[in-house]
């Protein structure tokens, strides 16, 4: 047994369950690659103040999450608690946006660290898959992102998965709902933090998960009361956009989120299968971020679908993923020169495309079978010092136990044709 353990709230991806994982990324970046967005990898540490001025100050991420560090040269670093501000900061660093073909389209995959009271679904340490469209304010744009991640979703299998969708305005009509609501909240039964909140930002406090709060939010004033008629218009044709993709979703007028940096569109991906943790992903429009980390107005949409919350979902519902098998062949060779000339054929094999295993270890027969039998593959190769003197191996069908003699100079050709 090893003395080190994996750090409290964080897990370790290991066969054959990482394969799961593998296939959950791949599905959600498959339909954004489709769409014409490019990959982007930001460092997993950044500058506190990218999250504290992005996220925002007063933001449970920001001021009870996140994991930072002060460097040898005294500069202040914050493990990523989210990617939005990340992409943003690459984009704008690197000058993306001024290449003259906005919106800037770029998709990412990550761990990203939070330190909260690990449980099911919840770690200090968890993966993501993100999207961001940077530099255009459409509402068709809103729309195609919420549509891409639907597709993933599907094409995973999902089906038990909620769309809630709201907006939260902008500049014009944002200051009028926040004074109607801190009016309404100042006189609630609230403790001291969440009273702070109230000045600060008190969209925070309908995100409130705690039952006695919720209660008495009954009655607060909604968001779409208060909307200007820009946005609502803005709200109204992202709406149609997917109802005519034929997108099924839930206006929900208490949606804010968890970030300070989101405007207009808000949406989140909810599973019912999973408790309290139900939110699998979600996004929305933050056309200020850009000019609240130093760059220029830069309208922007994107979305992080979770990983770890997407696999859990496919275990709710049964969902078994049809992935491949890792190794196609297996080769075991008996005796010194059947080593040397079966590690040969495995590497031909491995460069057609073909995925290959050997009996390291000079295993005898019945143990090499047993690893051929465990590896999952098709067929085995076997050659011993009688097949190499008459030119042939053995290729062994491990489904239906059928064996025969190939020549050695054909098996590759062979089992090409066996895989169509």
């Amino acid at each position: 047994m090893s003395t080190f353990k994996a750090p409290k709230g964080t897990y370790d991806l290991k066969p054959p369950t990482s394969a799961v994982y593998l296939a959950v990324r791949e599905a959600i970046a498959a339909p954004l690659k489709r769409a014409g967005y490019g990959y982007v990898e930001t460092p997993g540490f950044e500058q506190v103040e990218l999250f504290s001025r992005g996220v925002g100050e007063s933001t449970d991420i920001v001021t009870k999450e996140m994991y930072t560090l002060t460097t040898r040269g005294g500069d202040q670093l914050a493990l990523r608690p989210e990617g939005t501000a990340s992409v943003l900061r690459a984009a704008l660093e690197g000058n993306l946006h001024k290449d003259g073909n906005l919106p800037v389209k770029l998709w990412y995959s990550g761990s990203y660290y939070r330190y909260e009271r690990p449980q099911k679904g919840r770690y200090r340490h968890f993966s993501q898959v993100g999207a961001e469209a940077i530099g255009a304010e459409d509402p068709a744009l809103d729309a195609e992102l919420i549509i891409l991640a639907v597709d993933a979703y599907k094409s995973l299998g999902l089906q038990n998965f909620r769309l809630l969708l709201n907006s939260l305005g902008d500049k014009e009509c944002r200051p009028v709902y926040r004074a109607a609501l801190q009016d309404f909240l100042r006189g609630l039964e609230l403790d001291e933090d969440t009273r702070r909140r109230i000045e600060i930002n008190p969209l925070r406090v309908l995100d409130d998960k705690r039952e006695d709060v919720q209660k008495q939010l009954v009655g607060a004033p909604l968001f779409r009361d208060h909307l200007c008629e820009a946005c609502k218009a803005y709200h109204d044709q992202v709406r149609e956009l997917l109802t005519a993709a034929g997108v099924d979703f839930e206006d929900d007028p208490k949606l804010v989120r968890g970030l300070d940096y989101y405007t207009r569109t808000t949406f989140e991906f909810v599973h019912d299968g999973l408790g309290s943790q139900s939110a699998v992903g979600g996004g929305g429009r933050y056309d200020g971020l850009s000019e609240m980390i130093g760059g220029p107005a830069l309208p922007s949409v994107g979305w992080a679908l979770g990983v770890d919350r997407t696999v859990l979902a496919l275990e709710a519902e049964g969902i078994a993923l049809d992935l491949p098998s890792p190794t196609d062949v297996y080769a075991v060779p008996l005796g010194e020169e059947a080593r040397k000339v079966l590690f040969g054929v495995v590497t031909e094999l491995r460069r057609n495309g073909v995925a290959t295993d050997f009996a390291f270890g000079g295993k005898g027969l019945k143990n090499a079978m047993k690893s051929a039998n465990r590896s999952g593959a098709r067929f085995a190769v076997i050659a011993g010092e009688r097949d190499l003197a008459e030119g042939n191996v053995q290729l062994k069908d491990l489904e239906s136990g059928e064996q025969k003699a190939v020549a050695l100079t054909d098996v590759v050709g062979e089992v090409l044709a066996k895989q169509g």
